[in-house]
């Protein structure tokens, strides 16, 4: 089995992510029951769209917090 650790790990991680990205657009159950009883792929795009944009917010705000961290302790 092959050992991730370190940089190269995180790396070999995200390059996985971006060749395939259907891996990682996941959803709930309740959404998923949801989005196939539909015809049209409008709402799934939705609610992927959503769930992307409750996931960011919480990760720019905590960077930002921690950008503002280092540069107080760097002067």
């Amino acid at each position: 089995m092959i050992k991730l650790s370190g940089r190269r790990g995180i790396f070999i991680l995200l390059i996985l992510f971006f060749l395939f990205p259907q891996l990682t657009e996941a959803q709930c159950a309740m959404c998923r029951a949801v989005v196939e009883s539909e015809a049209d792929g409008k709402t799934a795009e939705g609610i992927n769209n959503g769930i992307v944009y409750l996931m960011a917010i919480p990760y720019i705000l905590v960077g930002g917090l921690f950008y503002f961290v280092y540069k107080k302790l760097r002067s």
